[in-house]
């Protein structure tokens, strides 16, 4: 069983509390997005408390969404904020539902670490003081149980964790009416500004490889990515649909299996972009190989992804989470 250094036990609660709000009913929650932000000094794990003043509380860097925002970019947008430290996410952690002056409200945690050469924090009126504090302290100085309870779920799982995403292309039209080479078929219009709103989406997490399938509509899906985040990027033919000799629709489906475990079990941050034909057979084998069961649709629409968070020490999932471009 998981446990803090002095031997204390870590108790992984349930994200979603009762309320008697609405009994039998449902009231929409106020949204919301934070992090365990950590670091690593002399092989002690610290986290990044924050005071606010008003409250004379202490708690962990979280904030409300603001219309339209996507959870992810919010979620960095607000820990830098409070912080002045720009996270880059890890793995994500249940979330907690709560109520706020007598509404629902529900918070989507990561874990997080700084961003090098990211720290700028300055003292305001909304937060006068952040502190970096060992574990067990953080536990003892967190004025709310519900943070208490999300400090004990990142204890329960790896701190260091890559980054998996597996990325259906976005939108490139009707192959019917692309009079060319399907290999060559570029985005349209959404497919352009959905590969925009994903370079800003996928820059959340550590900046990672890139492995494309060749294909004009995958590869321009992460171009503005790539440009942005000055990311290392290869194609490969394995994911690759219509690379073979056998037609527009062939692919070898076996051996781009092979290729995306082979690149889950290297535990560094990547993003594989492919097409819909291929995302659940490469789900499906990373899945069995990490020991995971499947139990929900696999399959993607374009310009969504999912995100497989693996241990950088022993290679377990550490958690799977799905997005899409916008919200």
């Amino acid at each position: 069983m998981p446990e803090y250094a002095d031997g204390r036990p870590v108790t992984v609660t349930s994200a979603f509390p009762n309320q008697a709000t609405a009994p039998g009913g449902y009231m929409e929650p106020i949204r919301a997005g934070g992090a365990v932000l950590w670091r690593e000094i002399d092989t002690e794990i610290e986290v990044a408390l924050i005071h606010r003043p008003d409250r004379d509380d202490w708690t962990l860097p979280k904030g409300k969404l603001r219309k339209g925002e996507h959870m992810l970019t919010a979620s960095v947008r607000e820990v830098t904020e409070e912080t002045g430290v720009r996270p880059f996410l890890g793995r994500r952690l249940p979330p907690q539902r709560y109520l706020k002056d007598g509404w629902p409200k529900q918070v989507e945690w990561w874990a997080a670490t700084p961003a090098r050469g990211q720290s700028s924090f300055t003292p305001n009126e909304e937060v006068d003081a952040l502190e970096w504090v060992g574990l067990i302290e953080a536990r003892q100085r967190l004025t709310y149980d519900h943070d208490v309870q999300v400090l004990d779920n990142f204890v329960a799982g790896p701190a260091r964790t890559a980054p998996i995403i597996l990325l259906r292309h976005t939108s490139a039209g009707e192959k019917q009416n692309w009079p060319d080479n399907d290999l060559l078929r570029p985005l349209d219009e959404t497919g352009r500004a959905d590969a925009l709103a994903l370079a800003d989406v996928l820059a959340v997490y550590a900046v990672p490889r890139v492995v494309t399938s060749a294909a004009a509509r995958c590869s321009e899906t992460v171009l503005p990515y790539a440009v942005s985040n000055d990311a290392e990027v290869r194609t490969e033919r394995l994911f690759t649909v219509g690379a073979l000799d056998a037609g527009p629709e062939s692919f070898d489906r076996a051996g781009a299996q092979a290729e995306f475990v082979s690149l889950v079990g290297e535990r560094r941050p990547t993003i594989v972009c492919t097409h819909g034909e291929l995302i659940a057979d490469l789900m499906r084998a990373a899945l069995d190989k990490l020991g995971s069961p499947v139990s929900q649709q696999l399959t993607l629409r374009k310009g969504t992804f999912w995100v497989l968070h693996v241990s950088v020490e022993n290679g377990s999932l550490a958690a799977i989470e799905r997005h899409r471009a916008s919200e």
